[in-house]
């Protein structure tokens, strides 16, 4: 366990003391508006607040247009607009150039994008990419999924697993130990999905060729604590608007301008920024490489105010109620009888917590527990969570946190757990 990060120090966190969430501000997210309903599933999609539904609701009141498709004024406005939100993207994630930043349907599609735009063009035979099975499919399947069209193609490329340790982190000494010479990507969660460990590979630094490229899923991280894609070192990092208080639909893809020039177009289509000439496709610049088609317009502009909430509510200030939260969950849950917690911040050295925690009760699975859970008014996810290497198995309850919940819901979430257990 590493209790500072360059990115995101734990101490500088603390120094921010959390507070009860105002009532101005959970009022700002309709969907919470009845007390008895505590949504604690903010890992899978986050609550909207007033700002970006009105966005969203807006472009398809105002002015709906195509931007980039027309030379009058509600087109080009609405062209301006999304220059403005990835600029303001760039900078929210720590980016130093605007044309680093794309606009995907999601994290999903935006790990897709790496996967062929990048790997199916760089990847010769016998190179290797390094990642972790226990990390979310989005993260895990399109690896696979390239290298087995790749073999179609004749190139054998080789995927090398790492492990996750006790507290939910990448295990760096495991990721060394498959470093090889042929390796050229290492791609992990920033904040895993399940475990709720951070990982920023900051260990791999001066121990790895720098030519190896670094990828970050920052799906969880995103909106709940600061994140710098330049501190991180990422070349490729992806993020998930619906996560982070945007609309569903809309991913950012971060990639380093260093990776530019080993990009191939991803989806070629309409504005998608590449050519037809003698010498076949070639691209016309980054970002509309990646950007074939229609883009969600109303998910890219709900980005703005998402990012305008969480710039007002200071995002080191949500991650220390995260914290708080987190911690107080733990400590309650461990007097449960029965209660065993999956990998992440209940196994850590320290205090620590990011708002993510899974765990088990013995004698009822994950999904009866959450059927309970819900009836009681509390919205929990369960199962597998999307990780391939899962298998079979009930799966686990997986609590997930944001600004909008209080000590109290916490408190209350663990007295259900424990009149479920029988204390």
């Amino acid at each position: 366990m590493h209790p500072a990060r360059p990115e995101f120090a734990a101490a500088t966190v603390i120094q921010h003391a959390p507070t009860p969430v105002p009532s101005a501000v959970r009022a700002r997210f309709p969907a919470l508006a009845d007390p008895s309903v505590v949504y604690l599933d903010s890992a899978a999609t986050t609550q909207k607040p007033d700002t970006v539904i009105a966005a969203v609701t807006a472009y398809h009141r105002e002015h709906t247009a195509n931007a980039g498709r027309g030379t009058y004024g509600w087109a080009t406005s609405l062209s301006a607009q999304i220059a403005a939100v990835r600029a303001r993207a760039a900078g929210f994630v720590g980016a130093q150039h605007a044309d680093e930043i794309v606009f995907t349907g999601g994290a999903t599609a935006a790990l897709g994008a790496v996967a062929y735009s990048w790997g199916l063009a760089a990847l010769n035979d016998g190179d290797e990419i390094v990642y972790n099975p226990a990390d979310h499919a989005a993260n895990v399947l399109p690896w696979h999924h390239l290298r087995d069209t790749l073999a179609r193609l004749g190139r054998r490329i080789v995927l090398r697993p790492y492990r996750s340790t006790s507290a939910g982190e990448a295990d760096v000494e495991d990721i060394l130990r498959v470093v090889g010479p042929r390796t050229r990507l290492i791609t992990t969660s920033h904040l895993h999905h399940v475990y709720g460990g951070l990982t920023t590979l900051e260990e791999l630094h001066g121990h790895i060729d720098p030519e190896i490229l670094l990828c970050f899923d920052c799906s969880q991280s995103g909106g709940h604590l600061p994140v710098d894609v330049t501190v991180l070192r990422a070349d490729f990092a992806v993020f998930a608007g619906h996560k982070m208080f945007g609309a569903p639909g809309t991913g950012l893809l971060y990639c380093h301008r260093r990776v530019h020039d080993r990009l191939r177009p991803f989806l070629p289509g309409g504005q998608s920024g590449v050519q037809i000439t003698e010498a076949g496709l070639v691209g016309t610049g980054m970002p509309s490489l990646l950007e074939g088609g229609t883009p969600n317009i109303p998910g890219i502009l709900s980005l703005a105010p998402a990012f305008d909430l969480l710039d007002e509510l200071d995002r080191f200030a949500v991650a220390a109620h995260n914290r708080v939260l987190t911690v107080r969950l733990i400590e309650g849950l461990r007097q449960v009888r029965g209660v065993e917690f999956l990998p992440g911040p209940a196994h850590a050295g320290c205090e620590v917590g990011y708002g993510i925690v899974s765990f088990t009760l013995d004698g009822i699975s994950a999904a009866d527990l959450g059927f309970v859970l819900a009836e009681s008014g509390f919205l929990v996810r369960t199962g597998a969570h999307c990780v391939p290497a899962a298998g079979g198995g009930d799966g686990s309850v997986r609590v997930s946190t944001q600004l909008y919940n209080t000590l109290d819901e916490i408190d209350r979430f663990v007295a259900c757990v424990s009149g479920i257990a029988g204390r």
